[in-house]
Order: C-alpha cells, then structure tokens, then sequence
C-alpha cells in the first residue's frame, strides 16, 4: 500500500477528500529504561526518517546490543563460553529499553478518519496523541497504521509522541527484530516516512494492481471501509492514462470492509523492462477519497522445467549484487546518505548501469520505501528479503500467526513496485515455519503472484527458486582446506548444496566470492586465511585488491558461461566496513559513491550482456607453447549476436574468428594459439565485438617461463 509516498503534498480536491501531511523532520528524543511514561524531558534532536545514532547530542552507546546470533557465533569460534549461550533476542549493553520521538503539528482542517503511517521504525512502534495512547505496532520492516481521530486536536497544536525499542530484545521473543550472524550494531529509529492520512468515513484503504499482459489490462483490487455510522453506497473510479474503468456501486454497512476488484483495459500499454521502465499510475477515487498508485506493466516469474527466469514471457537473465543497508546502517560512514534522494539515485542508477546490472537482492532487511520508488524507475529487478538469517538446524521462537500477520504487512507495502520482483522470505535458513505455514499463508494475497525464495529450504512452490551461495573460497577459513582457480577448468559451474537440496528448481546465485577486503584493502576475519594462503603475510594492499578483483571477475565470467544459474548476483555491492567485521564492500569513497578501482575494471566486464569466458588458470605456459583454449560466450539479449572474437597474447601472438550467437544463447570456441616465445607476464585476452556495442574482454594474467 503507498497511502503517502506518492501524495506528500497533496491538496484535497474538494473539503472531504484525503489530505496527507508529510511529518518528516527533526524530532525530538529522550531515552528510558522503562516503556511508560512519557519522558519529562526531550534534550536532544534527530531527523525523521534516519537513527537513533544521529541524535544531538549524542546517546551513549545507541547501538550496543549482542544479538542471539552473535553469541551463537562466538561461543562456537570459541571466543564466548558455552554458558554464555541465550534463547531470548540478545543482551543489550546500554542502560536503556527505549526511545523516545516527539513533534508537533498542526491540521488544516477537520475530517471523520486521521490515520498516522510510520512506514518502518524498528524495534517496534507505540504511539501517543496530546498524551493518549492510540496503539502500538511490533512489526521493525513494515508500515504502522494509527487510528488518531479521537485524540487529534483539530484547531490548534498536537503534540505526537512515538516511542520505538532501544534494541531487538524490548520486543518480546515471539516477534522477529532482525537475525544476523555477523551484525554488531543494532540501531534503532524511525527509519522510513512518516505522514498524517485525513480523508472522509468511507475511505481507500488499500489498492493493489496485478497486470494482466495476456489481455493488456491492470487487475485493481481495492479495499473500502466505512468508519460512519450509517450505510454509504459508494462509486468507484479507476484513471490510468487515457484507460479509465467506473467498477459497480459497492453499498458498506457502519464499520464493514470489503474489497473491491475491477479490470481496467490498457490496449496497447507499455510493459516495464530495466531496459525500457515504463511506469503508469492508477487514480483511484471516490466521492471523499482518492489514492494515486504507481505501477509498471510486468510478469516475473520461473519455470521449474527450463531452470530459467522469464520476464514478460521471454526469458530473462538476472545479472547484479547485493545491498545489506541494515548493516550499512551500523558504518560510520552511513550518516544521512540513504535518506539523501541524490545519493540514493547515483547508487541504484548510476552503479547499476556502470556493472551491467539489472537485479539487487535487498539483502536481510527491507529499504526505505524511497528505495523501491527509485529502483522502478531504473529498472531493477529487486529480490526483497525479510529479516531472517538462522542457517539450518535453529529457528527462533517466533509465533506463526505473527510472522504471518508481519509478511502480509510487508507484502502490502511493495506489491505495487514493478521492481518488487522476488518475495524472499529467509536467508540461508530452513524453516518448517516459514515453508509449511507461512509462505502458503501469505503468497496467495498477492494478485501477482510472484515467486518465492526461502533460504536454504527446498522451494513452497512448484515454479519458485532456490538460492545457492557457492562460496569456492571459503575452502580456507579456519584452515579447513584449499582451493585454486585452476580447479575451475574442470568444474562445471553446479549447484552446491548450499542451496535448497535437494532440488531440481531454478537456481540464483546471489552470493559468491568470499575474498571480501576492507575499504583500506586489510582482510576481512572470514578472509584473513585466504589472503595469506594466496599472497603471504606481507602482502600489500594493492596486492589485494588486484587479486581480489582479478578472481572475482573470473568467478562471474565462470557461473554466468555455463548457464546453470538463472541469475548471478555477486555479495555485496553496500555494506558496513569497519575493523573487525566479517565481510565489506567495493567503495573507495563510499560518501562519494566511487568504486575502488580494480572492482569498477574487471568486475565490470565479467557482467556485460555478452560474457566471454577463457576456461583457463593456469599461472605459466612454456615459450612458443601451443594449445587450444576453450572460449565460452553466453549472450543474455533476446537478439543475434554476430561478430569477431580474437583471442591474443599482448604485444605478441593473436588469432580472430567470426561469430554469431543466437539470442539467449551460449557456445564454446575452440581457439589454437601459440605461446609468446619471450618469457616475460602476459595477458590472454579474449575480446568480443559486436558493430555498435561496446566489447567484451575475458583476461588471464599468464607468465611465460
């Protein structure tokens, strides 16, 4: 549901139409041990949305919380006892249980429903009006809704008082707060818009739109109630473009809800694509309410026989990373910049568009909903994933009607966003719960019909996927083992058992690599025993990074040549990069939003739409050598690519032929060529051009010796 997002500033059409204020800003805050009263005293500020950490002055130890998780792993890294061990959210390490937010406002005029939204806040929501408690709200990544009509002062000044948890374990055990293993800092605040929604008895609460490609129309359910106290007939209209539908009369009783669904024809409608994101928006009204809600004209789903995605009924291949905002949310570095508009288009536009991406998974925790807002318009296809990260074998406490209850929620908040592509309910997680009780339960509100993703579970559905994290490298932490590029040549790009096993499913890689460095090129814990197995204790930083991005990019060229995946999705693309945290990102300049160098070079090339893959790793080859080398290309557009490959030494031997590769399709050439005769390092590259695009190159840093 977007009640606000789309009419922050809206002016009623006529006196009892929906008038919504946005409540955004600097609020006030205080803290407290326990949950009620009221603090005396409000002696700091911070800006709505955003973090507790953003206070002035600053809290004392805003974040400091141990999370279930993290003891769990630390007592099996045997850094904690095995006493140390709890079954409840965690142990806070801060003298306080809650946050306080308090404004003032002021209305523009009286109307039978006000209903405040607080799109997220976390660790759960409790609300207070000219000092009467109006309700409370445990879900952390979905939107609160407040019934504040018997407590609004409609003449004069309000006084609004929301108070939200310090840390996951002020929510009570059966509720989720978020679990991650490898999260230090839990942050609490009012992460997401808030708005004040005015509008008559007989009111919109809710419209959502499925399109139907097959007959280029918009499927609209809407959801009507009536809070008078006397029946209403109601007349509705759909506007979309030139489209416009008027569904019968619908006749409520005091206090009914019903939902409404009605077809609007879009002969000749645009559908939505990354390549070509075209967005409409439904004006949906009554005689005293009207909502603005904006959709795209698209299909996604999977198909379990082929192992393949398909958008719009043509297959499609997903290429792209992962973003763990709430993780980011612990970086010093993360301030005020996912609030910022320009910085959060320059990350999801202009990054994307650089790495020849189409697709993020919002990694173990929702965005903003001005995230999804901005992803529709740059064309991304976003798997969203709910807060959960148990592994297998442990499933927190949590009650199945209140996940159920939360899911709905978060459904409701981005089933209208084209971008909204995979609902994902857990990650690396396999859950009875979430399979048997909870997917069923919820998947069928959704007119879409989207597909789901569940950790490490085997799918709910027979067309859902499964994901896979291949993580090669890992073969060195804790010294468990080895693992060198030069197994790759006789791998065959398979799905580990890491995914939902077993299964004969579509498969997503979105997770792979496990050489994470810090921002400053220091290793990260999981990966201090990979870099000095590969490059010794004393390697540099430049050392690392060119290895780091060098394998990376090989990786990617690797699990996208040989097609067992429908989509290859690298970790992670943003995250948190501080002393002593197990996994980091790409950026030199994360305020800036500038890559690190090598990472923007080789990273870069390995996703083009066309890949090119040199099956080859070894490190040397002998003067004058000759041998064949398999080259493989994978063309991920739905048109005939024809061209030239040539595979060549640098600065010495090369040979060229010509190619065409169908559309989706993928082949493997069988290139001779004849090593340099001078030793010395080399490069063998091979490079794919097609007449009007840009080329693609698959290099190997090869010494001749």
């Amino acid at each position: 549901m977007r009640l606000a997002s789309l009419l922050l500033c809206a002016v009623p059409l006529v006196a009892a139409q929906r008038n919504t204020i946005s409540l955004n800003g600097d609020w006030k805050m205080a803290d407290s041990v326990a949950a009620e009263p009221v603090p005396a005293a409000f002696d700091h500020a911070a800006p709505v949305p955003g973090l507790a950490n953003l206070a002035t002055p600053p809290f004392k130890d805003v974040d400091k919380f141990d999370s279930r998780e993290f003891i769990q792993t630390s007592i099996r890294e045997k850094k904690l006892p095995e006493s140390a061990r709890v079954e409840n959210a965690g142990v806070p390490r801060q003298e306080r249980n809650y946050f306080w937010y308090r404004r003032s406002f002021r209305v523009p005029g009286k109307q039978p429903v006000a209903m405040l939204r607080i799109a997220k806040a976390q660790f759960g929501t409790a609300v207070w009006l000219n000092g009467k408690k109006v309700g409370e709200h445990l879900g952390c990544f979905s939107a609160g809704y407040f019934d504040v009509a018997g407590s609004i002062n409609w003449t004069g000044d309000n006084d609004l008082v929301v108070r939200i948890g310090a840390h996951p374990a002020a929510l009570p055990v059966w509720a989720p707060a978020g679990t991650d293993f490898e999260k230090y800092k839990w942050t609490p605040g009012i992460y997401d818009n808030v708005s004040l929604i005015l509008t008559g008895s007989a009111y919109i609460e809710s419209v959502q739109i499925a399109p139907r490609l097959a007959t280029s129309s918009a499927e609209i359910e809407t959801i009507l109630v009536n809070k008078g106290n006397a029946p209403v007939t109601i007349s509705l209209k759909h506007v979309v473009a030139n489209w416009t539908e008027f569904p019968p009369h619908v006749r409520l009783q005091p206090g009914e809800r019903k939902a409404v669904r009605a077809t609007v024809a879009m002969p000749g409608a645009k559908l939505w694509t990354p390549e070509e994101p075209n967005l409409y928006t439904v004006e949906t009204s009554t005689a005293n309410d009207n909502i603005k809600t904006r959709f795209g004209m698209r299909e996604f789903r999977f198909d379990t026989a082929t192992k393949r995605a398909y958008l719009n009924g043509k297959l499609y291949f997903l290429r792209g990373s992962n973003i763990t905002l709430h993780r980011f949310f612990e970086d010093p570095l993360c301030k005020r910049h996912p609030w910022e508009e320009q910085w959060v288009r320059k990350l999801l536009i202009d990054g994307p568009k650089k790495m020849n991406w189409n697709s993020f998974r919002f990694c173990i925790g929702p965005a903003p909903e001005m995230w999804f807002d901005i992803a529709d318009e740059a064309g991304l296809l976003i798997q969203n994933e709910f807060f959960i990260w148990n592994g297998r074998g442990y499933f927190p406490p949590y009650k199945s009607e209140e996940l159920i209850t939360q899911y709905t929620e978060w459904m409701r908040d981005h089933w209208n966003h084209p971008s909204q592509a995979i609902w994902d309910a857990s990650n690396e997680t396999d859950s009875d719960m979430l399979r048997e009780t909870v997917i069923p339960a919820v998947r069928k509100l959704d007119l879409s019909n989207r597909p789901w993703d569940n950790g490490y579970s085997t799918p709910t559905g027979y067309d859902d996927p499964v994901e896979d994290h291949p993580y090669l490298f890992s073969a060195y932490y804790g010294g468990r083992g080895k693992f060198s590029m030069t197994q790759l040549e006789g791998m065959t790009g398979a799905k580990t058992t890491n995914a939902g096993h077993p299964s004969a499913h579509a498969v997503i890689a979105n997770e792979y690599g496990w050489m994470w460095m810090n921002r400053d090129g220091t290793p990260t814990l999981l990966t201090e025993d990979v870099y000095k197995a590969l490059l010794g204790p004393d390697a540099t930083p430049k050392q690392r990074f060119e290895l780091y991005a060098y394998n990376l990019a090989g990786l990617t060229e690797f699990w996208r040549a040989h097609r067992n995946f429908a989509g290859v999705l690298h970790f992670t693309f943003l995250t948190c990069s501080y002393p002593g945290v197990k996994t980091s990102d790409h950026w030199k300049d994360v305020e800036k939003l500038e890559l690190e160098a090598n990472f923007a070079d080789w990273v870069r090339e390995s996703f083009k739409p066309l890949g090119v893959y040199i099956n080859f790793w070894q490190p040397a080859l002998k003067p004058e050598q000759k041998r064949t080398y398999a080259v493989m290309m994978v063309n991920d557009k739905p048109i005939t690519l024809s061209g030239k490959l040539r595979l060549e030494f640098t600065g010495a031997a090369s040979t060229e032929l010509k190619f065409e590769l169908p559309a989706y399709g993928a082949h493997t050439w069988q290139v001779p060529l004849q090593a340099p005769a001078a030793p010395g390092a080399y490069l063998l590259k091979a490079t794919a051009t097609v007449s009007g695009q840009e080329q693609t190159v698959s290099r190997r840093k090869v010494e001749v010796r």
